[in-house]
This record gives C-alpha cells, sequence and structure tokens, in this order.
C-alpha cells in the first residue's frame, strides 16, 4: 500500500531534494511548534480510536444486563473522550495555522528579498505579474502543504495505524476481509496525482499571465495605450479565453476529486456492510462479542475515512510541491551583482569616480531569467557582445564629467555601471580609489544620486517619495528640496500638501513636474556624486532654466557626471566625453572640441542651426 500511494510518475513535479530542502530552509524554524504539533496529532488519534472501544464496551454492558451506573459511566467516558478530542483538535490546528501564515510569512519575505537582489537585467525580462503570482499564487499554494496537508497526514496516519493494531486485536479474520478492499483505495490514488498536479500548473499557469495583463493593462500607461492603439474588445476577449480556461481547469479539479472521494466513500460503505455480515455470523456463533462487532464497524470507519484523507492529501501534497518548485526557481537564480562577505564601506570626505578599461555586454536570459517568467517556451539565448569598449575617464571631486553621443551610442549603460546596477565584464570602476565591487551597496548607494530621464514615483503620497531618499528627513528639510527643484508652490498650493498622492507613476503629475520631484528627492539626498541621465529631457525651456539654476546649487563641489541632449547645458563642463558605439571617440573641454572640429563640432553645430522654435521644443 504504502508503495502504490507513493509511487513515483514518469513527470513526476518534485523529487526528495525538494522535500529536504523545505525541511532544511523552512521547517526547521518552526522545529518546536512541529513537535507539539505532532505530540497532539498522536493524542488527537488515539483518542479517535479509544470512542469505538468504550462503545464497544456500553454494547457488551447492556447485552450482558450490567448495572445502569456502569453504562453511565461508560458514556461520561465518550463524553470525555469527544471534549478531550475537540480540545486537542482546536489546539492543533491552532499550531498547524501558525506554521502555515509562518510559512507564508517566511517564503515571501525570501522571494521578496532575493528578487531585490537581481540585477536590473532580470526586471528588463520578467513579465510583472508572472514574478507577483510566484508572491501570491505560489507562495500560498505551497503553505497549504503546512497549514492544511500535514495535519491530515499525520493524523490520519497515527489514527489508521492505531486503528489497524485495535481491529487485528478485536478479530484478525474481520479485519483481512475488510482489507481486501484495499486496492480500490490505493490505485485509484496512484492515478490521480499526476493528473491533478498536471491541472495544478497549468492553472498556476495561466492565473500568472491573467496577472500580467491586468498589470500591464492597468498602469496608466498601459491603459493610455491600449485606448490610443489597442483593441478593447480583443483584449477582453483575450482575457475572457484565459479566465475560462482555469475556470475549466477548476471544474475538472474539482469533478476528478469529487468522483475519487465518492467512490472511495462507497468502498467503505460496503466494506461497513461486510464487517457487520461478517462479524453478525461470527456474533451468533458465539465467537465474537456483539460489542466488538460493533466496535470493528466504528473502527472500520476510523480506518477507511484515514486511508481516503491520505489518499487525497498526496494528491494535494503534490499540488502543494508544484508550487514549492516554482517558488525556489526563483530562490535558485543566482544574482550576477552581489556584495562581497568583506565589503567595506566607502569612507567619508569627497568623492572622485574612475573608468579605468571597462568592457561590458549585456547578460543573456538564461543567466538572469526564466522562461516562465517571461512567458515563453524557451529562452533567448542570445547575449554577450559587448557594448562598451575600454572606457577610461576620471571625474575628481567637484568636477563635472559629460557624456554626449548619438541615441545607443552606451552613455546610460556607463552611467547606469558606475551604481553597480551592472558589474564590469573586465576593467574597474572606482570611488575614491576603491573598487566598487569591493564597497558595500549600502555606501554605493548613500554616495551616488542618480536621476534618470523618465524619473520614478511610487503610488505614494509626495512625502513618501521624497523621505525614501533620506527618511530621517524633517519638514524643512522637504520643503528646502521642492523649493530648490522649483516645486514648492505647487505643492502648496495642493490640498493635501505634502500627503498629496502623485498616483501610479506620478501620473497624477505633469512630466516636467513629476522630473522636478524626482530632482527634489536627489537635492534631499545630498549625495557626494550626482549622475544625470538627461534629466531635463521632459521640462519645457522655463522650468529647465529654473531647475538647471537649482542644480548647479546641488552639483557644486559635487562629483557629477551628466548625460545631455542639449549641448548648451553642459558647456562648463570640466570634460566633456563623446561616445560613439560604445567607445570615447573624442574628450576635451567645449572649447577645445568645437577647435578639434570632430564628432561634437558636428553634433553642436547641428544641433544649434535648428531654428529656435525647433531647439524649444527639442
Amino acid at each position: 500500500m504504502y508503495n502504490a500511494m507513493h509511487a513515483q510518475q514518469d513527470e513526476r513535479p518534485f523529487s526528495m531534494a525538494t522535500l529536504r530542502r523545505i525541511g532544511r530552509e523552512f521547517a526547521r524554524p518552526h522545529k518546536r511548534r512541529l513537535t507539539w504539533f505532532l505530540v497532539l496529532s498522536v493524542l488527537t488519534a488515539a483518542l479517535a480510536v479509544a470512542t469505538p472501544l468504550v462503545a464497544g464496551r456500553v454494547v457488551d454492558a447492556i447485552v450482558d444486563g450490567a448495572e445502569v451506573g456502569l453504562v453511565v459511566a461508560l458514556a461520561a467516558v465518550i463524553a470525555a473522550i469527544a471534549l478531550a478530542e475537540a480540545g486537542f483538535g482546536l489546539l492543533s490546528r491552532w499550531l498547524s495555522a501558525r506554521i502555515g501564515e509562518g510559512l507564508i510569512l517566511d517564503m515571501r519575505t525570501a522571494v521578496y528579498n532575493h528578487v531585490q537582489r537581481m540585477p536590473i537585467a532580470f526586471f528588463t525580462r520578467t513579465r510583472t505579474g508572472a514574478l507577483v503570482s510566484r508572491l501570491n499564487n505560489d507562495v500560498i499554494g505551497a503553505q497549504r502543504a503546512f497549514s492544511d496537508v500535514l495535519s491530515g497526514v499525520v493524523s490520519n496516519a497515527v489514527t489508521l495505524l492505531l486503528t489497524l493494531v485495535v481491529m487485528i486485536g478485536l478479530s484478525w479474520q474481520v479485519t483481512l476481509l475488510a482489507l481486501l478492499l484495499l486496492p480500490l483505495f490505493v490505485l485509484p490514488a496512484r492515478k490521480m496525482g499526476a493528473k491533478l498536479a498536471q491541472l495544478e500548473r497549468e492553472a498556476a499557469n495561466h492565473n500568472a499571465l491573467m496577472s500580467t495583463q491586468m498589470t500591464e493593462r492597468f498602469s496608466a500607461p498601459g491603459a493610455t495605450l491600449v485606448k490610443l492603439f489597442g483593441r478593447p474588445v480583443h483584449e477582453s476577449a483575450e482575457f475572457a479565453t484565459r479566465a475560462r480556461r482555469v475556470r475549466d481547469i477548476g471544474v475538472r479539479t474539482a469533478m476528478v476529486q469529487e468522483v475519487f472521494i465518492t467512490a472511495l466513500t462507497l468502498v467503505s460503505a460496503l466494506a461497513l456492510a461486510l464487517v457487520y455480515g461478517v462479524g453478525g455470523f461470527y456474533a451468533l456463533r458465539g465467537q465474537l462479542d456483539p460489542g466488538s462487532v460493533v466496535a470493528l464497524a466504528l473502527l472500520l470507519t476510523r480506518m477507511y475515512a484515514p486511508l481516503t484523507a491520505l489518499a487525497t492529501a498526496r494528491v494535494e501534497v503534490m499540488s502543494a510541491l508544484v508550487s514549492f518548485e516554482r517558488v525556489f526557481e526563483v530562490l535558485d537564480l543566482t544574482p550576477l551583482v552581489a556584495e562581497k562577505p568583506d565589503a567595506q564601506p566607502l569612507p567619508d570626505g569627497p568623492v572622485s569616480l574612475e573608468f579605468e578599461g571597462v568592457r561590458f555586454s549585456y547578460p543573456s536570459a538564461d543567466a538572469v531569467s526564466l522562461a516562465s517568467l517571461e512567458e515563453v517556451a524557451t529562452l533567448d539565448t542570445r547575449g554577450g557582445v559587448e557594448v562598451l569598449h575600454d572606457i577610461s575617464f576620471n571625474a575628481e571631486p567637484g568636477q563635472m564629467v559629460a557624456l554626449v553621443g548619438s541615441s545607443g551610442a552606451g552613455k546610460s549603460t556607463i552611467v547606469q555601471l558606475a551604481p553597480r546596477l551592472y558589474d564590469v565584464d573586465s576593467g574597474a570602476i572606482r570611488l575614491s580609489g576603491i573598487d566598487v565591487r569591493d564597497l558595500t551597496a549600502a555606501s554605493i548607494r548613500g554616495a551616488l544620486g542618480m536621476v534618470t530621464q523618465d524619473g520614478h514615483l511610487f503610488h505614494d503620497t509626495v512625502r513618501a517619495n521624497l523621505l525614501l531618499a533620506r527618511p530621517e528627513a524633517t519638514e524643512q528639510d522637504l520643503w528646502d528640496a521642492l523649493r530648490r527643484a522649483r516645486l514648492d508652490d505647487l505643492i502648496a498650493s495642493l490640498p493635501d500638501g505634502l500627503d498629496t498622492l502623485v498616483g501610479e507613476r506620478g501620473y497624477r503629475l505633469s512630466g516636467g513636474e513629476r522630473q522636478r520631484l524626482t530632482i527634489a528627492r536627489l537635492l534631499l539626498a545630498q549625495p557626494r556624486v550626482v549622475i544625470l541621465d538627461e534629466a531635463t529631457a521632459h521640462l519645457d525651456s522655463t522650468s529647465e532654466a529654473a531647475v538647471q539654476a537649482a542644480l548647479g546649487e546641488a552639483l557644486e563641489g559635487r562629483t557629477s557626471v551628466v548625460i545631455a541632449h542639449r549641448l548648451s547645458t553642459i558647456q562648463a563642463a570640466d570634460q566633456i566625453l563623446v561616445v560613439e558605439e560604445g567607445r570615447i571617440v573624442e574628450r576635451g573641454t567645449h572649447t577645445e572640441l568645437l577647435a578639434a572640429s570632430g564628432r561634437y563640432e558636428e553634433l553642436y553645430r547641428t544641433q544649434f542651426e535648428q531654428s529656435p522654435a525647433v531647439e524649444a521644443v527639442s
């Protein structure tokens, strides 16, 4: 029976290694609660077996004409057992719930913390809905193995063992005949597991697809895109198709389980009839007490019920372990950017930035992602093509280095390497002479501040978005940063002021207002190295002039690297680097580069030969 119940399928969704890993990483922290839970399960199972035996004694006492006091006492014992069983059951369920909910907490925090350590390449490839599904649906599915299934497996296994021992003690002949129907339990159990696990996996995939579609379409830019270029009817039909598939899988799963349980219940009823018939025959011949027949019948219900539950539990465990596998897939992704165990903090004081012989290629998909998270059959194996070639430059404390060049030349890639959003393939990037790979992540974050072309805001208040840069900032600090970003009047005019919600990605603000808020966040952080990736690209001429003045104040005395499309904004840079096709093709000051009549002079002449109207919107 054990081998049949635990027979592995050809395409099994889990392995013993998975079970050992669950115990090592997630069950061990709950070891004490698990021990008490197992003790209570054994006690509950023992009480469940004791009740039929006492009931049999009641029948024998009645048949033998015993005193009323004995019958009443036995009835009181049955009542006491029932109360104790109910109390132990409630306590056991509380423990299993604590263990299960604790598991959810452990797994969610483990996955969330691990995902936060993944490189930016992971997020550029992964579909958000699929990743969120791992944190929600799959974690809860894995939790079922502890909170719902574990309690049933342990108590039912103990109940089954004790029941068999007691039944054999009462009448091994009747027990043997009852066990002849066991194959009708175990054979369906072998076939159900793989089928239901397959349905569970398919349902999880469809749920992830729906989550992805909702995440993308329900965001402000996604909804705008659908309304402008999409086909709402097609979008609805696609979503409905997936939802119907999940519904169909749910119906099939429910019916398969119901047919299985109904069949097992029928077999249990047939076995009960067999016990009454055979036991009654032996009782009439004087070979068995009437009370023993009743006890055997009651014990039989205590035996087949655990068998039914155990057969179903195997299916549920397999489904839950599918969820564990999907969670472990994410946890097993190795972050490409990792902090060394002996990483050191960046010393206080002004910071220099140095690139020395840096070469870089974006990682391939199989190094940073999963096919299931990208929702493709196989991962794209392309990658490893070098996009930066021998990049070298120095930015001394207080100096501004500007990067200019054509779109796609590699400027943004260069500045993304400084805060270790990616790691270089060869060469080195140093802050104050220390390789960034030898520094703690916290000290890099504290030293570097970056404003991108599309500054991102969380769906939270103005205050919360600012405090992200410096949680300990005072109210005066916040207003000072807003004033320097030329945004204080706008925020003060809002009904809720600093507590105004900015909307998802800040879409309740205009593009220029969003960008000025991200600049205010930078000003609040007061980093020692400032990186601006076309930070004024979304501003009109008036706002740009105001923010440039604020940035000039913010950049004073700080090391800065600035990517600029408008060359007028970087004429005062200490060094201008012209980047083309991942290489620095020219370097020098504005005056020197104009005199060289090279690529910079060509970019400058092309831009400033435009009409004022075109320049104003470029």
